[in-house]
């Protein structure tokens, strides 16, 4: 397995602890230089590691296929990212991409018997064909399950080389490559020992039909994000409006409807705004479509950092890419607080431009092409969503009539009326079943 690994050219930069590890592990065992017990020990360690990857992402059948197909479909380099642009070319490198791929198919071909044999283990023939417990798909990272599960597949199936060329550049077309390609959602990691942008694996699985009413927001919602994704003009947007009418629900909605288009999104706080350009530098060549969330933003009076996203959106000298859009949610119409003594102007030490300070402030919202009200529902409309809801749930036994009363009576110690308070008042009864 070694010397198999130490050939590869195009796929030289896999740099995986599992792969590499292995590596070792084989190199000795082939050498004859080894002490047993030892070499069983990290075998295990490894099988381990390979269990928890099998786990995070809901691997099954072949492990061994499904970790090698993963390293596949998550290595990025010159080749990989050319292909998830234009999918298969012709050109020279196409030559070392097939050697690459010869050494793959022996690595999936890989005769584990004699290690097993001569160690007395069987763990190799375990993973080979492991049946996985089943779990609930928000325990593992449906989105790249299913798509590595599906290259692992393929390429079981695969002859020689050059099918395989054929499969894996398919593969990277349709789907793209690395972590961008694989996952939907990001937040930034400020730890300097991990990578910049990590993925959100477990998102909830909304879609825009779970959110009762707001047909109007919805629509524009739908029509900037299908002209962003198929390579139109598009705006920033700014969803304002009361608490729990559905704001942040709509942009989680819209995400897993145009995600198979192509559509990635990153959450940003605050705080992190001025990690706006590094994010901008780290994905603008990307063939993707991002949208920068912002969830609940707002500045106090005190706060600068509008002045990072203001600058984002307005563009400096170097134009802001055509693959990057900024989708926020605010209680705010305004987002930034405006106090009554910014208005008034009486001490003579205070700022000769003053009003600008407050247009500068209060013009950030109009950077957002479009804006859409969330408000709350009527008590009317509020009762007609806890009804939509609770029709949902087969234990829910009760009449319209007592599920009104049940909405009334919740409403007068839950505050005003809205989605998420329907959404609470029906949890809430199915803990009483």
């Amino acid at each position: 397995m070694h010397n198999l690994i130490s050939k590869l050219i195009v796929y030289k930069n896999i740099d995986e602890p599992i792969l590499n590890n292995f590596s070792t592990i084989f190199r000795n065992f082939e050498g004859g230089t080894y002490n047993k017990d030892e070499l069983i020990s990290d075998i295990y360690t490894q099988i381990n590691s390979l269990l928890s990857l099998a786990t995070t992402y809901g691997f099954n059948k072949n492990l061994w296929h499904n970790y090698l197909s993963y390293l596949l479909a998550t290595t990025e380099n010159p080749f990989t990212l050319v292909s998830e642009k234009v999918g298969k070319t012709d050109g020279s490198v196409n030559d070392f991409v097939k050697n690459d791929f010869k050494i793959f198919l022996k690595l999936f071909n890989y005769d584990f018997s004699k290690i097993e044999k001569e160690l007395n283990i069987d763990c190799f023939s375990i993973i080979s064909d492991y049946n996985a417990i089943i779990k609930k798909e928000q325990l593992f990272n449906k989105d790249v399950s299913l798509k590595v599960q599906e290259l692992s597949s393929n390429i079981e199936k695969t002859p020689n080389e050059d099918e395989m060329l054929d499969i894996v550049t398919e593969f990277y077309k349709k789907y793209g490559v690395g972590k961008y390609g694989l996952n939907r959602a990001f937040h930034l990691s400020h730890d300097p020992n991990k990578e910049f942008m990590i993925p959100i694996t477990f998102l909830d699985d909304v879609v825009l039909d779970d959110l009762l009413g707001y047909e109007i927001q919805k629509k524009q919602l739908i029509h900037n994000t299908e002209a962003f994704v198929n390579g139109k003009k598009a705006n920033n947007v700014l969803l304002y409006g009361d608490a729990g009418t559905g704001k942040s629900t709509s942009i989680k909605a819209i995400l897993n409807q145009y995600y198979p288009k192509g559509l990635r999104m990153i959450e940003v706080y605050k705080h992190e705004t001025k990690y706006l350009s590094k994010i901008i530098s780290e994905i603008k060549n990307r063939n993707y479509k991002f949208i920068l969330y912002m969830d609940d933003l707002s500045f106090e009076e005190s706060e600068s950092e509008y002045k990072f996203l203001k600058a984002l959106i307005e563009g400096g000298l170097e134009s802001n890419p055509d693959n990057v859009l900024i989708y926020a949610t605010s209680n705010r119409r305004h987002l930034i607080k405006e106090t009554w003594n910014e208005r008034v102007n009486t001490s003579s030490s205070e700022e000769m431009y003053h009003s600008d300070t407050i247009r500068e402030k209060l013009s950030l919202v109009d950077r957002f092409g479009v804006t859409i009200g969330y408000h709350k529902p009527s008590v009317k409309e509020y009762l007609e969503i806890v009804k939509t809801l609770a029709k949902k749930y087969p234990e829910i036994k009760l009449s319209d009539e007592e599920l009104e009363h049940e909405a009334t009576v919740w409403l007068r110690t839950h505050g005003a009326q809205s989605g998420r308070t329907a959404e609470q008042l029906v949890y809430y009864l199915l803990g009483k079943c």
